[in-house]
């Protein structure tokens, strides 16, 4: 997959189709999207997702935008899912002040060379989002390009949507965030070192340190499942501070993998969470704690015989 971040500097040959959107979680309804595109393979196109760049923080509270997919994360997925381009544009003064023809001109049909277009029905785009689908179609006649308008995909009588997959999430409903994204949440880093404190209890952890953009779940322990290098292993995880053991303020994720004993520092995890157990909380001794983790552990390795 070729990727543009943060550059107007764009110019593909040969047909496109092409998709836009936030794409914050690649969730059931963008992948509705995904692989409409990817049909047009087909006839020879090429296939491209085209999003805005976004910036680390926020312009009202200078803090970091809590996202369900870190760009990485999402970079990886759409190129799992044999997409052609991503393209991260620059949102700047120009760009937010394009008309909405002018916008489908100069970038979608000149830089994109766009012939086919699948879009959300609630899709706005150019100067304050005054662009809408029935313009895309008006205009697609001028413009040379085919669309489809796709309606939204749906749990009950609610949208599938990423405002709605953060709620969820934040409340630790992570069956429900696995149904509405159509895989399990993940958090993805490099192993690092952490204290070894679970290596001296005799249960060593492989501890990873999300990035500060990442939404998390509520602080506590969830069933899980870590890939790396493309191997598989159950486990069980920790997603908060380590109040026994430390007095930092960081989110960590901290997974004891069942049954291996391998050093697995530095390499690349993904860490997919099923099931929320408990909420994390301060234990009186490093005793009591590994009391409560082996009991975690064995919650974990009953859930992972059964569900996963």
């Amino acid at each position: 997959m070729i990727h543009f971040w943060n550059t107007s500097n764009i110019q593909i040959t040969g047909n496109t189709a092409v998709t836009l959107g936030k794409f914050d979680g690649l969730h059931k309804g963008h992948q509705k999207l995904l692989n409409d595109i990817k049909k047009k393979k087909e006839c020879g196109y090429q296939t491209v997702v085209f999003t805005f760049a976004r910036p680390p923080m926020t312009l009202l509270t200078g803090k970091p935008q809590r996202t369900l997919l870190i760009n990485e994360e999402r970079r990886e997925f759409l190129e799992a899912m044999q997409i052609d381009y991503l393209i991260e544009y620059p949102f700047n003064e120009t760009v937010s002040h394009m008309s909405p023809e002018y916008f489908v001109e100069e970038i979608l049909v000149n830089q994109l060379h766009m012939k086919y277009l699948a879009a959300g029905k609630d899709f706005g785009f150019g100067y304050k989002r005054s662009g809408n689908t029935d313009l895309l179609k008006a205009l697609a006649p001028k413009y040379g390009y085919e669309i489809t308008v796709m309606e939204k995909e749906t749990d009950g009588k609610r949208e599938i949507s990423s405002t709605y997959i953060k709620e969820e999430l934040v409340m630790g409903h992570m069956k429900k965030v696995e149904q509405l994204l159509g895989r399990p949440f993940s958090i993805q880093g490099k192993i690092v070192h952490g204290k070894a404190l679970g290596r001296r209890i005799g249960i060593p952890t492989i501890n990873i340190i999300p990035p500060d953009e990442k939404l998390l779940p509520p602080r506590g322990v969830y069933c899980a499942k870590v890939e790396i290098e493309h191997r598989f292993y159950n486990g069980i995880a920790n997603i908060g501070v380590k109040p026994t053991v430390t007095d930092q303020k960081n989110m960590t994720v901290e997974v004891h993998l069942f049954d291996i004993k391998e050093e697995l520092y530095g390499e690349d995890a993904i860490v997919f969470l099923y099931e929320f157990v408990r909420p994390e909380q301060k234990f009186e001794s490093v005793e009591a704690l590994k009391a409560q983790m082996e009991r975690d552990i064995a919650a974990g390795k009953r859930y992972a015989d059964k569900e996963i």
